[in-house]
Protein backbone atom coordinates (compact mmCIF):
# COMPACT_ATOMS: atom_id res chain seq x y z
CA UNK A 1 0.00 0.00 0.00
CA UNK A 2 1.47 3.58 -0.52
CA UNK A 3 0.18 6.55 -0.98
CA UNK A 4 -0.59 8.15 -4.31
CA UNK A 5 -2.25 11.04 -5.91
CA UNK A 6 -4.64 10.56 -8.90
CA UNK A 7 -1.81 11.09 -11.53
CA UNK A 8 0.28 8.90 -9.55
CA UNK A 9 -2.19 5.80 -9.23
CA UNK A 10 -3.31 6.51 -13.52
CA UNK A 11 0.47 5.99 -14.37
CA UNK A 12 1.02 3.00 -11.71
CA UNK A 13 -2.15 1.09 -13.27
CA UNK A 14 -0.71 1.76 -16.77
CA UNK A 15 2.51 0.49 -15.99
CA UNK A 16 1.15 -2.47 -13.92
CA UNK A 17 -1.25 -3.66 -17.06
CA UNK A 18 1.62 -3.03 -19.67
CA UNK A 19 3.74 -5.24 -17.64
CA UNK A 20 1.20 -8.28 -17.14
CA UNK A 21 -0.49 -7.70 -20.71
CA UNK A 22 1.86 -7.29 -24.12
CA UNK A 23 -1.57 -6.48 -25.99
CA UNK A 24 -1.91 -3.08 -24.13
CA UNK A 25 -0.35 0.15 -26.29
CA UNK A 26 -0.78 3.75 -25.39
CA UNK A 27 -1.19 5.89 -27.80
CA UNK A 28 -1.20 10.21 -27.73
CA UNK A 29 0.10 13.66 -27.92
CA UNK A 30 3.64 13.77 -26.25
CA UNK A 31 3.58 10.87 -24.04
CA UNK A 32 6.60 9.31 -25.27
CA UNK A 33 10.21 10.43 -24.11
CA UNK A 34 8.28 13.84 -22.65
CA UNK A 35 5.68 11.73 -20.76
CA UNK A 36 2.72 13.40 -21.30
CA UNK A 37 1.76 16.96 -20.61
CA UNK A 38 0.59 16.01 -17.11
CA UNK A 39 3.65 13.10 -16.76
CA UNK A 40 1.14 10.43 -16.65
CA UNK A 41 3.44 8.04 -18.80
CA UNK A 42 6.04 9.42 -17.73
CA UNK A 43 8.78 6.62 -17.55
CA UNK A 44 6.85 4.18 -19.15
CA UNK A 45 8.56 4.88 -22.46
CA UNK A 46 12.00 4.35 -21.31
CA UNK A 47 10.37 0.90 -19.56
CA UNK A 48 8.01 -0.31 -22.60
CA UNK A 49 9.57 1.06 -25.79
CA UNK A 50 8.44 3.00 -28.92
CA UNK A 51 6.68 0.77 -29.92
CA UNK A 52 4.46 0.52 -26.75
CA UNK A 53 4.41 4.47 -26.43
CA UNK A 54 3.39 6.16 -29.32
CA UNK A 55 3.08 9.61 -30.13
CA UNK A 56 0.69 11.07 -31.95
CA UNK A 57 0.18 14.18 -33.79
CA UNK A 58 -2.03 16.91 -32.88
CA UNK A 59 -4.98 15.17 -34.55
CA UNK A 60 -7.60 13.89 -32.38
CA UNK A 61 -9.46 11.47 -34.59
CA UNK A 62 -6.45 10.43 -35.84
CA UNK A 63 -5.44 8.99 -32.17
CA UNK A 64 -8.79 7.41 -32.16
CA UNK A 65 -9.77 5.86 -35.21
CA UNK A 66 -5.92 4.44 -34.93
CA UNK A 67 -6.51 2.96 -31.18
CA UNK A 68 -10.21 1.67 -32.74
CA UNK A 69 -7.81 -0.24 -36.21
CA UNK A 70 -5.37 -1.81 -33.42
CA UNK A 71 -7.93 -2.62 -30.98
CA UNK A 72 -9.80 -4.71 -33.98
CA UNK A 73 -6.48 -6.21 -34.85
CA UNK A 74 -6.66 -7.47 -30.90
CA UNK A 75 -4.74 -5.07 -29.23
CA UNK A 76 -5.91 -3.33 -26.20
CA UNK A 77 -4.87 0.57 -26.89
CA UNK A 78 -5.34 3.33 -24.44
CA UNK A 79 -5.41 6.38 -26.01
CA UNK A 80 -4.92 9.63 -24.64
CA UNK A 81 -6.72 13.07 -25.65
CA UNK A 82 -4.67 15.66 -23.94
CA UNK A 83 -8.42 17.61 -22.52
CA UNK A 84 -11.71 16.46 -22.92
CA UNK A 85 -12.98 19.20 -24.50
CA UNK A 86 -10.72 18.57 -27.65
CA UNK A 87 -12.36 14.96 -27.59
CA UNK A 88 -15.26 17.22 -30.16
CA UNK A 89 -12.21 16.69 -32.65
CA UNK A 90 -12.78 13.10 -32.55
CA UNK A 91 -16.53 13.24 -31.43
CA UNK A 92 -17.63 11.33 -35.27
CA UNK A 93 -14.64 8.38 -34.44
CA UNK A 94 -15.76 8.11 -30.68
CA UNK A 95 -19.57 7.90 -31.44
CA UNK A 96 -20.32 6.76 -35.01
CA UNK A 97 -17.33 4.42 -35.18
CA UNK A 98 -15.88 2.99 -31.78
CA UNK A 99 -19.25 2.63 -29.82
CA UNK A 100 -20.64 1.47 -32.25
CA UNK A 101 -18.27 -1.07 -33.77
CA UNK A 102 -19.87 -4.22 -31.77
CA UNK A 103 -23.31 -3.43 -32.93
CA UNK A 104 -22.16 -3.08 -36.28
CA UNK A 105 -20.26 -5.85 -36.44
CA UNK A 106 -23.63 -7.69 -34.75
CA UNK A 107 -20.79 -8.91 -32.27
CA UNK A 108 -17.90 -10.23 -34.70
CA UNK A 109 -15.66 -7.18 -33.40
CA UNK A 110 -15.28 -5.53 -30.10
CA UNK A 111 -13.46 -2.06 -29.82
CA UNK A 112 -11.40 -3.15 -26.13
CA UNK A 113 -10.15 0.19 -25.70
CA UNK A 114 -9.87 2.91 -23.46
CA UNK A 115 -10.00 6.83 -24.35
CA UNK A 116 -7.97 8.85 -21.16
CA UNK A 117 -8.80 12.65 -20.64
CA UNK A 118 -8.64 15.09 -17.95
CA UNK A 119 -11.76 17.77 -17.52
CA UNK A 120 -12.80 20.07 -15.09
CA UNK A 121 -11.84 23.25 -13.71
CA UNK A 122 -10.17 25.18 -10.65
CA UNK A 123 -6.37 25.34 -12.34
CA UNK A 124 -7.09 27.82 -14.44
CA UNK A 125 -6.53 26.88 -18.12
CA UNK A 126 -7.26 28.40 -21.83
CA UNK A 127 -10.71 28.32 -23.12
CA UNK A 128 -12.01 24.95 -23.90
CA UNK A 129 -9.64 22.95 -21.48
CA UNK A 130 -11.80 23.14 -18.66
CA UNK A 131 -14.87 22.16 -20.40
CA UNK A 132 -17.00 18.96 -18.65
CA UNK A 133 -18.56 17.47 -21.34
CA UNK A 134 -18.65 14.50 -20.37
CA UNK A 135 -22.50 14.31 -20.89
CA UNK A 136 -22.32 14.89 -24.71
CA UNK A 137 -20.99 11.17 -24.90
CA UNK A 138 -23.95 10.13 -22.53
CA UNK A 139 -25.92 9.22 -26.08
CA UNK A 140 -23.33 7.47 -27.36
CA UNK A 141 -24.65 3.54 -27.34
CA UNK A 142 -21.88 0.63 -26.66
CA UNK A 143 -19.45 3.22 -25.29
CA UNK A 144 -18.73 3.64 -21.09
CA UNK A 145 -18.35 6.76 -19.49
CA UNK A 146 -16.79 6.83 -16.15
CA UNK A 147 -15.37 8.89 -13.77
CA UNK A 148 -12.52 8.39 -10.62
CA UNK A 149 -13.20 11.29 -7.77
CA UNK A 150 -10.18 9.50 -5.86
CA UNK A 151 -6.43 7.72 -5.93
CA UNK A 152 -7.77 4.16 -5.61
CA UNK A 153 -10.69 4.14 -7.53
CA UNK A 154 -8.00 5.99 -10.49
CA UNK A 155 -6.31 2.77 -10.28
CA UNK A 156 -8.79 0.08 -10.16
CA UNK A 157 -11.67 1.70 -12.40
CA UNK A 158 -8.75 2.26 -15.33
CA UNK A 159 -7.41 -1.82 -15.17
CA UNK A 160 -11.16 -2.59 -15.36
CA UNK A 161 -11.42 -0.36 -18.14
CA UNK A 162 -8.64 -1.74 -19.81
CA UNK A 163 -9.61 -5.22 -19.31
CA UNK A 164 -13.32 -3.99 -20.17
CA UNK A 165 -14.40 -5.84 -23.67
CA UNK A 166 -16.20 -2.30 -24.89
CA UNK A 167 -14.98 0.87 -25.49
CA UNK A 168 -14.59 3.14 -21.91
CA UNK A 169 -14.21 6.62 -21.76
CA UNK A 170 -12.05 7.63 -19.11
CA UNK A 171 -12.68 10.85 -17.08
CA UNK A 172 -10.24 11.83 -15.03
CA UNK A 173 -10.42 14.97 -12.91
CA UNK A 174 -7.94 17.75 -14.15
CA UNK A 175 -8.63 19.76 -10.35
CA UNK A 176 -7.88 16.17 -8.59
CA UNK A 177 -4.77 14.97 -10.17
CA UNK A 178 -2.37 16.70 -7.27
CA UNK A 179 -4.05 17.48 -4.84
CA UNK A 180 -6.37 14.40 -3.68
CA UNK A 181 -4.00 11.70 -2.21
CA UNK A 182 -5.14 8.26 -0.54
CA UNK A 183 -3.95 4.80 -0.25
CA UNK A 184 -3.63 2.79 -3.46
CA UNK A 185 -2.28 -0.81 -3.17
CA UNK A 186 0.66 -1.84 -5.40
CA UNK A 187 -0.85 -4.99 -6.34
CA UNK A 188 -3.29 -4.97 -9.35
CA UNK A 189 -6.94 -4.98 -8.17
CA UNK A 190 -9.93 -3.60 -10.11
CA UNK A 191 -12.95 -1.17 -9.01
CA UNK A 192 -16.60 -2.55 -10.65
CA UNK A 193 -17.41 1.14 -11.82
CA UNK A 194 -20.95 0.23 -12.87
CA UNK A 195 -21.54 0.66 -9.00
CA UNK A 196 -22.00 3.79 -7.47
CA UNK A 197 -19.79 4.40 -3.72
CA UNK A 198 -21.78 6.01 -0.59
CA UNK A 199 -18.28 7.65 0.46
CA UNK A 200 -20.60 9.21 3.61
CA UNK A 201 -23.26 8.34 5.41
CA UNK A 202 -26.10 10.47 6.41
CA UNK A 203 -30.07 10.60 7.34
CA UNK A 204 -30.94 14.21 6.31
CA UNK A 205 -29.90 14.54 2.70
CA UNK A 206 -28.25 12.73 -0.20
CA UNK A 207 -25.58 14.44 -2.33
CA UNK A 208 -24.95 12.85 -5.51
CA UNK A 209 -21.56 13.73 -7.77
CA UNK A 210 -18.88 12.23 -9.85
CA UNK A 211 -15.36 13.16 -10.57
CA UNK A 212 -14.33 16.57 -8.65
CA UNK A 213 -17.67 17.11 -7.66
CA UNK A 214 -17.98 14.42 -5.36
CA UNK A 215 -15.04 16.26 -2.93
CA UNK A 216 -17.20 19.34 -3.17
CA UNK A 217 -19.65 17.46 -1.79
CA UNK A 218 -18.20 15.99 1.04
CA UNK A 219 -16.86 19.03 1.80
CA UNK A 220 -20.24 20.83 1.86
CA UNK A 221 -21.18 17.88 3.93
CA UNK A 222 -18.87 18.71 6.80
CA UNK A 223 -20.03 22.47 6.83
CA UNK A 224 -23.94 20.44 6.87
CA UNK A 225 -23.02 19.05 9.95
CA UNK A 226 -21.91 21.62 12.13
CA UNK A 227 -25.15 22.88 11.12
CA UNK A 228 -27.42 19.66 12.08
CA UNK A 229 -28.01 18.47 8.71
CA UNK A 230 -26.36 15.12 8.08
CA UNK A 231 -25.52 14.54 4.43
CA UNK A 232 -25.22 10.99 2.86
CA UNK A 233 -22.69 11.51 -0.19
CA UNK A 234 -22.90 9.34 -3.60
CA UNK A 235 -20.46 8.91 -6.06
CA UNK A 236 -21.70 7.34 -9.11
CA UNK A 237 -18.15 6.46 -10.37
CA UNK A 238 -20.42 5.43 -14.24
CA UNK A 239 -22.31 7.64 -16.34
CA UNK A 240 -22.75 4.88 -18.22
CA UNK A 241 -23.52 2.56 -17.07
CA UNK A 242 -25.65 4.46 -14.12
CA UNK A 243 -26.54 2.30 -11.07
CA UNK A 244 -30.06 3.01 -10.76
CA UNK A 245 -30.58 1.18 -7.75
CA UNK A 246 -27.65 2.21 -5.97
CA UNK A 247 -28.83 6.10 -6.52
CA UNK A 248 -32.07 5.42 -5.76
CA UNK A 249 -31.40 3.33 -2.63
CA UNK A 250 -29.74 6.34 -1.20
CA UNK A 251 -32.23 9.13 -1.86
CA UNK A 252 -34.98 6.67 -0.57
CA UNK A 253 -33.17 6.75 2.64
CA UNK A 254 -33.04 10.34 3.08
CA UNK A 255 -35.58 11.66 0.71
CA UNK A 256 -34.02 14.78 -0.04
CA UNK A 257 -31.48 15.20 -3.09
CA UNK A 258 -29.03 17.80 -4.78
CA UNK A 259 -26.88 16.59 -7.47
CA UNK A 260 -23.38 18.57 -8.49
CA UNK A 261 -21.72 18.59 -11.72
CA UNK A 262 -19.57 21.09 -13.52
CA UNK A 263 -21.08 20.85 -16.62
CA UNK A 264 -23.64 23.55 -17.59
CA UNK A 265 -27.43 23.14 -15.95
CA UNK A 266 -29.12 22.48 -19.22
CA UNK A 267 -29.03 18.97 -20.28
CA UNK A 268 -26.17 18.46 -17.89
CA UNK A 269 -25.98 14.47 -16.53
CA UNK A 270 -27.56 15.81 -13.41
CA UNK A 271 -30.90 16.15 -15.83
CA UNK A 272 -30.83 12.68 -16.79
CA UNK A 273 -30.19 10.96 -12.78
CA UNK A 274 -33.09 13.66 -11.42
CA UNK A 275 -35.44 12.16 -13.85
CA UNK A 276 -34.25 8.96 -13.35
CA UNK A 277 -35.22 9.70 -9.50
CA UNK A 278 -38.83 11.12 -10.28
CA UNK A 279 -39.76 8.03 -11.29
CA UNK A 280 -37.88 5.51 -9.46
CA UNK A 281 -38.29 7.27 -6.03
CA UNK A 282 -40.74 9.82 -5.98
CA UNK A 283 -42.79 8.75 -3.43
CA UNK A 284 -39.88 8.72 -1.14
CA UNK A 285 -39.07 12.48 -2.08
CA UNK A 286 -39.96 15.32 0.49
CA UNK A 287 -38.83 18.25 -1.34
CA UNK A 288 -37.42 18.38 -4.95
CA UNK A 289 -34.39 17.55 -6.33
CA UNK A 290 -31.61 20.51 -6.67
CA UNK A 291 -28.79 20.38 -8.98
CA UNK A 292 -25.68 22.70 -8.64
CA UNK A 293 -23.79 23.40 -11.70
CA UNK A 294 -22.30 25.02 -14.49
CA UNK A 295 -23.98 28.09 -15.88
CA UNK A 296 -25.63 27.86 -19.18
CA UNK A 297 -22.34 29.83 -20.64
CA UNK A 298 -19.08 29.20 -22.03
CA UNK A 299 -16.02 28.69 -19.19
CA UNK A 300 -14.74 31.90 -18.26
CA UNK A 301 -11.22 33.12 -18.29
CA UNK A 302 -8.89 32.07 -14.99
CA UNK A 303 -10.10 34.88 -13.28
CA UNK A 304 -14.06 33.98 -13.04
CA UNK A 305 -13.90 30.49 -13.16
CA UNK A 306 -14.56 30.10 -8.99
CA UNK A 307 -17.41 32.08 -9.45
CA UNK A 308 -18.52 29.45 -12.80
CA UNK A 309 -17.50 26.49 -10.42
CA UNK A 310 -20.08 24.87 -8.39
CA UNK A 311 -18.99 25.72 -5.02
CA UNK A 312 -19.24 24.23 -1.77
CA UNK A 313 -21.09 27.66 -0.75
CA UNK A 314 -23.82 26.99 -3.30
CA UNK A 315 -24.31 23.29 -2.38
CA UNK A 316 -24.77 24.20 0.94
CA UNK A 317 -27.49 26.87 0.13
CA UNK A 318 -28.80 23.97 -2.00
CA UNK A 319 -29.01 21.51 0.77
CA UNK A 320 -30.61 24.30 3.02
CA UNK A 321 -33.36 24.76 1.15
CA UNK A 322 -34.26 21.16 0.20
CA UNK A 323 -34.02 20.22 4.05
CA UNK A 324 -36.42 22.71 4.32
CA UNK A 325 -38.34 21.96 1.73
CA UNK A 326 -38.33 24.30 0.22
Amino acid sequence: MSVMNILEAIRDALGTEMAADDRVILLGQDIGKFGGIFRATDGLYAQFGGERVIDMPLAEGAIIGSALGLALSGLRPVAEIQFLGFARQAFHQIVSQVARMRHRSRGRFAASMVIRAPFGGGVRTPELHSDAVECQFAQAQGLKVIAPSNPYDAKGMLLAAIRDPDPVLFCEPLHGYRSIKGDVPSSAYTVDFSKANVVRQGNDITLIGWSSAVNVALRAAEALATEGIEATVVDIRSLLPLDVGGIVAAVESTGRCVIVHEAPLTAGFGAEIAATLAREAFYSLQAPIERVTGPDAPYPLAGAEQMYLPGVDRVVAAARRTAQGQ
